[in-house]
């Protein structure tokens, strides 16, 4: 019996550990979560929502679409990521998210993907710059949700 469970204990520990190494964002614990910061009562109570939204500068993104540029926007500009000590203004510029447009096609069945273009009036007149071929296209999986191939 003894020798069972110690047979058992090293076929499904490793599945175990593997399983917590490679676990999916959205099923972190709740205390591993990072969540976005939200503005105080006071300001949110001052928010009007429109009853419908217009037509007129209206996105409307299937989700699919929308979680694909998620998870290629987390490699690409990871959340939390900063410059490093002593980087110029152009560098901390194009450390923020906000920097960069998105484009973001379907592919071929089971593919999408999502293309991020350095947008230099995201910056202010002191960090802007020329800049060439910042930026990258992803293929993302949207089957198993996973990066296929980068081209930078």
């Amino acid at each position: 019996m003894e020798r069972v469970l110690l047979l058992m204990a090293c076929l499904f520990l490793p599945a175990c550990t593997w399983v917590r190494l490679h676990r999916h964002p959205d099923y972190a614990r709740p205390e591993e979560r990072v969540l976005p910061a939200h503005a105080p009562p006071s300001e949110a109570a001052q928010v009007k929502f429109p009853a419908q939204f217009p037509k007129e500068g209206l996105h409307e993104l299937p989700g699919v679409m929308v979680t694909a540029i998620q998870l290629a926007l987390d490699d690409f500009r990871p959340p939390g990521s900063k410059p490093h000590p002593g980087a110029t203004p152009l560098e901390q510029c194009l450390y923020r998210r906000q920097s960069f447009d998105v484009m973001a096609v379907p592919g071929p069945a089971g593919v999408v993907f999502v293309r991020f273009v350095f947008n230099p009036d995201a910056c202010t007149e002191e960090e802007r710059a020329v800049v060439l071929d910042m930026g990258a296209t992803y293929a993302i999986d949207v089957l198993q949700w996973r990066i296929l191939a980068v081209q930078p």
